[in-house]
């Protein structure tokens, strides 16, 4: 019996020392387990949990005490003890005094361990997952190197270390394959704790569509943009097909485009690759809307950019053997412009322009038309 009694404080002390766990929290909580064992096992008792104790203790190990108030009359024996009895126990005590009782079963040592077991061990694992928490919590909006595990019709589930992360399908790019044993990148979209099921660690959701995979493919390629000289100032993204990305630089002897690029296209090709392929398009931001627009639609040539600043709408002319490819198939180019400044983006060629200008003419010189011809009543007298 003292073995155990020794191993069991000398367990909580180690455990407390391991997993960084306060010794005393840790002790409480067992006491107030052991308590509610003691309950359990003797149900034959009738004080109520709150006139027990338990106390752990290197020299005596778990044992349970009934506390009670020593009282000249007593009207609740549960609850109290005559002061002939109390002076029984200890000739010091007095009326008003608390007396404690030990009513340690025989068997309670075994009773302990294995309620402190099953305590230590619940303790370790939200230990641990506290600290895994904490370890992901942190990585939220960053990206990780993934290993498939499980590929599943509504999600993929990853290896991400020491835990798992979830990848749900509408996060998945279109077209884009994964299988058992892949090593693939992700961004990190939320992390939450495993609510009541303390068996679990905390879930950690991930995305292959989000445009910050993109940012943060680009910081890690570009030092440039790791340093801050070059800055990411926006990006849209339509996943698995094409990306748009603006970029400026606060030194003027480095071509921001050039940097994200690199020598012989090194860099951007390496992103390119981990997004299987995805087109994608480095444009130079400007402070200077119709500039920033006319960038956008990369690779289209611009003619000319009309603004209005109160509606936000942006009117945009090109060539005509340009217009199809400023618009993009099926709108995408156009699309992800808008996206990418902010601005609606109403894109004409040239002879579309010229036709709305001949048009507007025509109607400003019927309306003068009919105005000079026009009856505005009898003109008075006098006049």
């Amino acid at each position: 019996m003292t073995n155990q009694k020794v191993d069991l404080m000398e367990a909580i002390s180690m455990l407390a020392r391991e997993k960084d766990m306060n010794e005393e929290v840790l002790v409480d909580t067992i006491e107030e387990a052991l308590k509610a064992a003691y309950r359990r096992n003797n149900r034959q008792a009738s004080p109520p949990v709150s006139n027990l104790t338990v106390r752990l203790s290197k020299k005596d190990g778990a044992r349970v005490y009934l506390r009670k108030l020593v009282a000249e009359t007593v009207e609740e024996p549960d609850m109290q003890i005559s002061l002939e009895e109390a002076l029984k126990i200890r000739p010091e005590f007095h009326v008003g005094d608390i007396v404690e009782i030990d009513v340690t079963p025989e068997n309670f040592g075994r009773v302990a361990a294995q309620t402190a077991k099953q305590l230590l061990v619940q303790r370790i694992r939200e230990a641990e997952r506290g600290k895994i928490y904490d370890e992901y919590i942190e990585k939220e909006n960053e990206i990780l190197t993934a290993i498939v595990q499980r590929v599943e019709p509504k999600a993929v589930y990853l290896e991400l270390g020491r835990t798992e992360g979830i990848m749900e399908s509408n996060e998945f790019i279109p077209g884009e394959t994964y299988r058992e044993g892949d090593h693939i990148k992700v961004y990190v979209l939320k992390v939450r704790r495993s609510g009541s099921d303390f068996m679990r660690n905390p879930q950690v959701y991930v995305s292959r569509i989000h445009p910050g995979l993109v940012k943060r493919l680009f910081e890690m390629e570009v030092p440039e943009i790791a340093t801050g000289v070059v800055q990411i100032r926006s990006i849209s993204r339509e996943a698995g097909s094409r990306t748009k990305i603006a970029v400026t630089s606060i030194d003027p002897m480095i071509d921001p485009v050039g940097a994200c690029v690199g020598p012989r296209g090194s860099r951007v090709e390496k992103v390119v690759n981990e997004l299987k392929n995805e087109k994608i398009d480095i444009i130079k931001w400007s402070s200077d809307p119709a500039e920033f627009v006319a960038n956008a639609l990369n690779p289209a040539h611009v003619v000319s950019v009309f603004i209005s600043d109160a509606e936000k709408i942006c009117r945009v002319i090109v060539p005509d053997m340009q217009l199809s490819l400023a618009i993009g198939k099926e709108g995408q180019n156009a699309r992800l412009a808008a996206k990418l400044t902010g601005w609606k983006i109403d894109i004409k060629s040239q002879t579309q322009m010229e036709e709305l200008m001949r048009e507007q003419s025509l109607r400003d010189a019927q309306a003068l038309e009919e105005y000079e011809q026009g009856d505005y009543g009898d003109t008075p007298e006098g006049d």
